[in-house]
């Protein structure tokens, strides 16, 4: 969702046809959400899909696009970020479509093995940090100053912060600086992992309603935010380069543009959704909405998709030129 780079602390694996995914599915798995649609001069387009809802929003509007507008056959595959950089050089995936930052991917793929290129810009703006629930911020105003954050620690215990204060975080193969941070500005925590993102809103919800005390790892664009407004609480300052040593991190998350990566075979493909994956662009607000749909309204990915597509006519046009 570190994040500092967003994903993948499950460590490297060789990506083969017996290489486990989020969810279960495996690369190389072509049965993982195959859509509708005549393959036309499109053929078959490969999707990662990583395990947070914003990601499988822009999934599903893309694929709904693909399938509807283009006749694409769109295969989506259910992986984890650094798994889904394995298969570009093995035309296994075509596109992931939300990368936070990952300059140690871009370099092995891109700059190194030449699998890979960039196709541009989201349009969104990703933000990671540490946040609490709006009613410990009004009740305790100084503790969005991580320098307060110690006098507070004891508030903080569970049974498996080891007598520490316990700072949340999500699904274990989001990579952060939190263990970091924690060690570097002498804080008196430790990080726990929630499991997933759905586990740490969840956290977070249950926080709000019942007046507990949580402290966590979150991030925008999250339609959870219009649900209940976290407060970010304030780390050092981020300078550019305070995050280049991964044991040394005592600052700030960067604001992410996040962007989209695709195989360089794919690129030069000449297939149409591949212009549909470089003209993509929306707002955090347009993923929030069609987040919300699927996470909160319980809608499938195609209805979500397909009630913000109806909405927004122009936005697909443009994509589509």
């Amino acid at each position: 969702m570190a994040r500092h780079w967003r994903a993948g602390a499950a460590g490297l694996a060789v990506l083969g046809l017996t290489l486990t995914a989020c969810g279960g599915a495996k690369v190389g798995d072509t049965s993982s959400g195959a859509g509708a649609g005549s393959s036309g001069k499109c053929g078959t387009f490969n999707l990662a899909v990583n395990p947070w809802v914003g990601y499988e929003a822009d999934a599903a509007v893309v694929a709904y696009v693909a399938q509807h507008n283009l006749g694409c056959t769109v295969t989506k595959k259910d992986l984890k970020e650094q798994i889904a950089w394995q298969g570009f050089g093995t035309g296994e995936v075509d596109a992931v479509l939300e990368n936070w930052g990952h300059d140690d991917l871009k370099k092995k793929y891109i700059t190194g093995q030449k699998t890979a290129v960039e196709a541009g810009q989201t349009g969104n703006k990703g933000i990671i940090g540490w946040y609490v629930p709006p009613w410990l911020a009004k009740a305790h105003p100084d503790i969005l100053d991580w320098n307060n954050l110690n006098k507070y620690a004891s508030k903080f215990q569970t049974s498996e912060s080891g007598g520490k204060g316990q700072l949340l975080d999500g699904d274990p193969s989001y990579v952060t600086n939190d263990a970091a941070l924690v060690t570097n500005l002498k804080l008196n925590f430790k990080v726990v992992y929630a499991g997933s993102e759905t586990a740490l809103i969840q956290s977070f919800r249950d926080a709000e309603k019942n007046k507990k005390w949580v402290i966590g790892y979150f991030y925008e664009p999250q339609w959870f935010l219009s649900e209940v407004p976290l407060k970010k609480v304030s780390l050092p300052k981020y300078t550019t380069g305070c995050d280049a040593v991964a044991s040394k991190v005592a600052c700030d998350y960067p604001v992410y543009d996040l962007d989209k990566i695709v195989s360089a075979k794919f690129a030069k493909s000449g297939s149409p959704a591949y212009n549909l994956v470089k003209n993509f662009n929306w707002t955090n607000d347009d993923q929030n909405q069609v987040a919300k749909y699927i996470a909160q309204d319980k809608m499938t990915d195609d209805a979500a998709a397909k009630k913000w597509v109806d909405a927004n006519k122009d936005k697909v046009d443009a994509w589509l030129k």
